[in-house]
């Protein structure tokens, strides 16, 4: 399934198609998010977070910009950024 296809299946409210995105690319989430933080549990909070960003805002993500795999690892540095200045 193109990136194109996820974003309108995920605008029409389709579970299935964040569990095709989550299976595609959530390992690699995870990975980024683990190797930029250090820590499993960061990283799991990291990566739950960008899918329900996904979720709830499926419009956030154009595909004419770039990939959704380029997109959620975007969400996920910018998310461990911050985490990392809070604490």
């Amino acid at each position: 399934m193109s990136d194109a296809e996820l974003r309108s299946r995920l605008m029409a409210g389709d579970l299935d198609a964040l569990a095709h995105a989550y299976d595609q690319h959530g390992p690699y989430v995870y990975g980024v998010a683990v190797k930029v933080t250090g820590s499993r549990a960061h990283a799991e909070e990291i990566t739950q977070n960008v899918f329900v960003a996904l979720w709830q805002e499926p419009r956030s993500y154009d595909p004419a910009l770039g990939s959704l795999r380029g997109w959620l690892v975007g969400r996920a540095l910018h998310e461990s950024a911050l985490r990392s200045k809070v604490g």
